[in-house]
């Protein structure tokens, strides 16, 4: 490179869990919804397929740590 740049990675350090966590203490239960509606990780590209915490496989690694975090999230909020 020839100049030097930062790259900031606010969230990479929180937890799936937590990163629902701070999507519902930032936005509520309309961000979650939002997140789950719009956003995608799955290695496999499927958005055909719906699961409680989004669109995915459900069986790839992205979709599998995804879910992981939704329960955890959602087992502690209770």
């Amino acid at each position: 490179m020839e100049r030097d740049f930062r790259i900031d990675t606010p969230l990479m350090r929180l937890t799936k869990a937590q990163t629902w966590a701070l999507a519902d203490q930032l936005g509520g239960p309309e961000l979650v919804q939002l997140i789950v509606e719009d956003s995608h990780t799955c290695y496999l590209g499927e958005r055909g397929r719906r699961q409680a915490w989004g669109h995915g496989c459900g069986t790839c690694p992205a979709c599998e740590l995804r879910a992981k975090g939704w329960g955890e999230w959602r087992a502690a909020a209770r």
